[in-house]
């Protein structure tokens, strides 16, 4: 007799979650790239009076899958907020953020 317990049945996918990714990576700012065929994020923490950070995690999606991600965070967003009200987007500067070499001698 076949075990069908543990068995995906057709059409679902069995996702695995390491121990070391389960724990996530902080991220308070993305960057997003992207070319005709790929859409690059980058995820950064930034913080107060470090003046130098590290993208700490890049993940290169499809046009496609970015646009299907795009709408899962809205629909997500939406979700979110029917619970726990509306998040504020605060009409501040960004932080300031230098890219690149600043030119000096």
């Amino acid at each position: 007799m076949s075990d069908t317990k543990n068995k995906p049945k057709k059409g679902q996918i069995n996702i695995e979650l390491d121990e070391s990714v389960s724990q996530g990576i902080y991220s308070n700012l993305a960057i997003i790239n992207h070319s005709v065929s790929e859409f690059v994020l980058d995820f950064i923490a930034i913080m107060p009076g470090v003046p130098k950070s590290k993208v700490k995690s890049r993940i290169v999606v499809t046009p496609q899958h970015a646009k299907r991600l795009a709408k899962a965070l809205n629909e997500n967003v939406k979700r979110f907020e029917n619970a726990h009200g509306e998040i504020k987007d605060y009409e501040q500067p960004p932080m300031p953020l230098n890219f690149g070499p600043t030119g000096q001698a």
